[in-house]
């Protein structure tokens, strides 16, 4: 259930940063709602898994997979773009979470 809880933490914390860019510029409330609620269920979830995993773990992955997901998702919907050198970045970060889950090293005894 721990690993729910951090994926739904991911998500919504992609969510909300994503949301910030609707932000900029001048005041929406609709964004800044989105932003609001999406960190709010980013963190509850986070709490949630830190019953279970380590801090360390929790938030290397919570903030890797974030990045690389916030930084391909703009790229798709907003037109960013990635250099070969950014992809090669994000691709050491997943491959970087995979290494620590699979130390074994996740949760707190």
């Amino acid at each position: 259930m721990a690993w729910l809880m951090l994926a739904g933490a991911i998500i919504s914390e992609i969510f909300a940063t994503l949301s910030l860019r609707g932000t900029a510029g001048s005041f929406r409330p609709l964004p800044v709602l989105a932003v609001i609620v999406g960190y709010a269920i980013s963190f509850t979830l986070m709490a949630g898994a830190l019953r279970t995993l380590n801090v360390g773990i929790v938030y290397a992955i919570w903030s890797g997979i974030g990045t690389a997901g916030v930084a391909a998702l703009a790229a798709v919907l907003y037109g960013e773009r990635l250099n070969l050198v950014a992809v090669a970045g994000m691709i050491l970060i997943v491959v970087g979470v995979v290494v620590v889950v699979s130390s074994g090293a996740t949760t707190h005894g």
